[in-house]
């Protein structure tokens, strides 16, 4: 390894472990530390809100990250080129249903889609696993049940949501697709398997990691800061609350292993308003439109993320209207 790739692994392996300190004490002992500051109800409130969410979700989420790592850095991409079937409009749907087995963050999704074409798999089957791994795959499905207890049909509804999503943006892309620039083969085939899967370890939790205590935070402080006749007037009309919601899944950019947390605090909206938020979140937010954008191309990016958010809108309404 180079001087230079050592120097970066120190760095990252420094901000690694310096954000899963500053994470965890303030998942454990952030209300103890700033107790005396927080002397209003509505500050307590905050406090507990999003000790809480960070606390629920954290184990979620360095599950996924681990899982998500070990898919990129031992499962060779060929293997998904030799699984998938030949005829396009077969292998979207096969595509989509593979991330119910393969877990994977929206951060890994992109440059394992990108793998995916550069091994021959047609692109609207690409996209179709990039739209559903990080959306339904076991992880993601098993915290969204333990945010909702007793709710079995939220996580029916968010799988065959995001399922159907996949799907239909898949089969969209086959029919009018274009736009995309191919992508480049970026793997380091000098980079062992090992190496790999450290580097996307460090990553995605850097990442995730930071947008978790944005969400949890921003949960909070909508639900104490927003006066409650507001959030009741949004909540009260249906059409208004799903918009709303998804356009704070785009902003927030949670990762999917934890946005049901966030989901399920916010309590003032129904169930499907809520199931907009998460199916939308793992499919089109600011970092991977950032992420699609460089590696697909601004043209492809530019199509691609409104048709995704207005499919995953109308889909929720449909899957909510029917399941919830």
């Amino acid at each position: 390894m180079s001087t230079a790739n050592q120097e970066e692994s120190s760095g990252s392996s420094i901000a690694f472990t310096a954000t899963l300190i500053l994470l965890v004490g303030t998942a454990l002992f952030g209300r103890r530390i700033f107790s005396g500051w927080f002397t209003a109800d509505g500050i307590r409130t905050w406090a507990t809100m999003f000790v809480g969410v960070t606390v629920q979700a954290m184990p979620f989420l360095v599950l996924g990250v681990l899982l998500s790592a070990a898919l990129t850095a031992f499962v060779p991409a060929s293997f998904f080129a030799k699984a998938l079937p030949k005829n396009p409009a077969l292998a979207v749907p096969v595509a989509s249903a593979s991330g119910v087995v393969l877990p994977g963050c929206e951060c890994a999704s992109v440059p394992v889609s990108a793998a995916l074409m550069n091994r021959g798999v047609t692109p609207a089957a690409a996209i179709a696993f990039l739209l559903s791994a990080p959306a339904i795959n076991p992880v993601v499905l098993t915290s969204t049940a333990v945010a909702f207890p007793g709710q079995p049909k939220v996580v029916v509804a968010r799988a065959v949501t995001s399922l159907a999503v996949s799907m239909i943006l898949g089969w969209l892309y086959l029919l009018t697709g274009k736009g995309m620039k191919p992508p480049k083969n970026r793997h380091a085939h000098d980079a062992g398997k090992f190496d790999v899967f450290r580097s996307a370890m460090l990553h995605d939790f850097l990442h995730a990691g930071g947008f978790l205590v944005i969400g949890a935070a921003a949960a909070a402080t909508l639900n104490v800061v927003v006066p409650r006749t507001w959030l009741d007037h949004v909540a009260g009309n249906l059409l208004l609350s799903v918009v709303i919601l998804g356009l704070l899944a785009v902003l927030l950019a949670i990762c999917s292993e934890a946005d049901a947390f966030v989901a399920a605090s916010l309590s003032q909206f129904s169930l499907t308003a809520r199931l907009a938020f998460m199916v939308v979140g793992p499919i089109v937010d600011v970092k991977l439109i950032a992420l699609q954008t460089g590696t697909f191309g601004p043209r492809f990016a530019v199509r691609f993320a409104p048709a995704t958010f207005v499919v995953a809108l109308v889909a929720s309404l449909l899957v909510g209207w029917w399941l919830l």
